[in-house]
C-alpha cells in the first residue's frame, strides 16, 4: 500500500468518500465510516485495544454482531504486533471468523506525514493493521497476515473526538495475480454496507462506555471529573 494513499487520511480536511464506499480499479473494495465519539479522546480509544477486550468486553462494544474474542502472539502494554482472532457478524449477517494483526502506524505512513499529523494534532491515535477473512488466513515469509487493511484514526475535538475509519478489503489480492474481476467474484458488493453500518454502530456503542471505563482503570494517573 503506497504512502500517498494512507497519509491522506491523517489530513483532517474533507476526503472525497468519508461514509460510504466504492471499488477500486484493481477491484479492492473501500469501505470508509466516520462516527463521531462524544466523550472520548484519542487516549482514550488506544488504551482499549491495549486492554485488549476478551469476549465480554467484545459483546460490550457491539451487543448484537459480536461473538468471541481471543488474542494472539501479545507483548505487555501494547496492541501492537499482537493479532486480535475473533467471531463477528457484520449487521446481523453470517458469522465470520476474522484475524486482525495490528501494526507500528510507521509501517503505512511516510514518517513526515505520520510527524505533522501527531504534532499538529491531527491524529490524536492510529490503530491500523493488516486483516485475515479466516482464522487460517495465510501469512507471508514475514509472518504478515495476508488479505485487507484497516486503519482508525482519531482527532481530539472540543466535545469529544472525530473516528475516521477505512477499510481496504482484499488489498493483497492483486499481489498474487488476481484480476480486478476474480476480487469481484471473491468479495461482493454487499459486504460493504454491511460493514459500514457494523464499524459506525460499534465506535457509537463504545463511546457510550469508554470514557468512565477509561478513568477507572487509569484513575491513579487521572484526575476523575465528577458529573456532581
Amino acid at each position: 500500500m503506497n504512502t500517498q494513499t494512507t497519509d491522506r487520511l491523517l489530513d483532517p480536511s474533507p476526503m472525497p468518500l468519508e461514509m460510504g464506499y466504492e471499488r477500486l480499479e484493481n477491484g479492492v473494495l473501500h469501505i470508509a465510516c466516520r462516527t463521531d465519539l462524544h466523550g472520548c479522546t484519542g487516549e482514550m480509544f488506544e488504551w482499549w485495544f491495549r486492554s485488549r477486550p476478551m469476549t465480554q468486553q467484545y459483546i460490550w462494544w457491539h451487543p448484537s454482531d459480536h461473538i468471541s474474542s481471543d488474542w494472539l502472539e501479545c507483548q505487555d502494554g501494547t496492541h501492537i504486533g499482537s493479532i486480535h482472532k475473533v467471531q463477528e457478524r457484520f449487521a446481523g449477517g453470517e458469522p465470520k471468523q476474522l484475524l486482525i494483526q495490528f501494526c507500528e502506524p510507521r509501517a503505512f505512513f511516510s514518517p513526515a506525514a505520520l510527524a505533522h499529523a501527531q504534532t499538529g494534532g491531527h491524529a490524536s491515535a492510529i490503530v491500523c493493521g493488516r486483516g485475515g477473512e479466516s482464522w487460517q488466513a495465510p501469512r507471508n515469509s514475514a509472518g504478515e497476515v495476508m488479505g485487507s487493511r484497516l486503519f482508525h484514526i482519531c482527532r481530539n475535538t472540543d466535545w469529544g473526538c472525530v473516528l475516521r475509519s477505512h477499510f481496504y478489503i482484499g488489498w493483497d489480492l492483486p499481489s498474487i495475480g488476481k484480476t480486478p474481476q476474480d476480487i469481484r467474484s471473491m468479495i461482493g458488493d454487499e459486504i460493504a454496507p454491511a460493514l459500514l453500518a457494523h464499524c459506525y454502530n460499534e465506535f457509537s456503542f463504545l463511546s457510550r462506555f469508554l470514557p468512565s471505563l477509561f478513568i477507572a482503570e487509569n484513575r491513579s494517573t487521572h484526575a476523575v471529573q465528577l458529573p456532581w
